[in-house]
């Protein structure tokens, strides 16, 4: 449960549940996590809906927040791979949303579990002015601090997250394998018709 819960923070909670940041332009990347942190953490404890689970509540707010705080395109190419580049528009579409509500199917329960969780930034040792950067941090409340790092990239005068590592596993690279496996077994539409099957039974991830 720990590790959905820390999954779900970092991933659907921080770039769904995320209110507008404001002055987004002048923040540098790990002021940009902190905000944001701060923000999605009031947001899940405040939200009767989400703490009672509502997985409609949750999707909804997947498609009001998410597209503003994460390249979520890049995301989804980078779990699926080089099958990517072949890929019809149509079979894009699908597998962002089948991979999209995959996620929320399978940490929606954690929601409930945020309770007095905090997340502490760790020294940021990139450059603000670089296009790509990582922000470490760490997130507390718990029997012991559990690390939570984030792979930003700029888009304009915006930051955008495109990968998360929770304690120490990147969430790309916990999904790219399995995908793999179903993509060589039954091509891009097999894994799509896999996703769908399984969001449709509400099976996990």
């Amino acid at each position: 449960m720990i590790r959905k819960l820390l999954a779900l923070f970092a991933f659907l909670g921080t770039l769904m549940l995320a209110g507008p940041l404001h002055a987004q332009s002048a923040a540098a990347p790990d002021a940009f996590v902190r905000q944001l942190s701060d923000e999605v953490l009031d947001a899940l404890k405040n939200d009767k809906a989400v703490q009672g689970g509502d997985v409609a509540r949750i999707r909804t707010l997947v498609d009001a927040k998410v597209l503003p705080h994460v390249n979520f395109q890049r995301m989804t190419a980078a779990v699926v791979g080089r099958s990517w580049r072949t890929a019809t528009p149509e079979q894009k579409q699908r597998l962002q949303e089948e991979f999209k509500t995959l996620l929320v199917r399978t940490y929606a329960g954690a929601l409930t579990q945020v309770k007095n969780q905090s997340v502490a930034l760790k020294p940021f040792r990139g450059n603000a002015a670089d296009q790509e950067v990582v922000v470490r941090s760490e997130v507390r409340g718990g029997s012991e601090p559990i690390q939570l790092d984030y792979r930003l990239e700029k888009a304009g005068d915006a930051w955008k997250i495109y990968d998360v590592n929770v304690a120490g596993v990147w969430m790309v690279d916990q999904y790219k394998n399995s995908f793999a496996q179903e993509i060589a077994s039954g091509g891009l539409d097999g894994l799509i018709s896999k996703l769908a099957e399984r969001n449709k039974s509400g099976g996990k991830g």
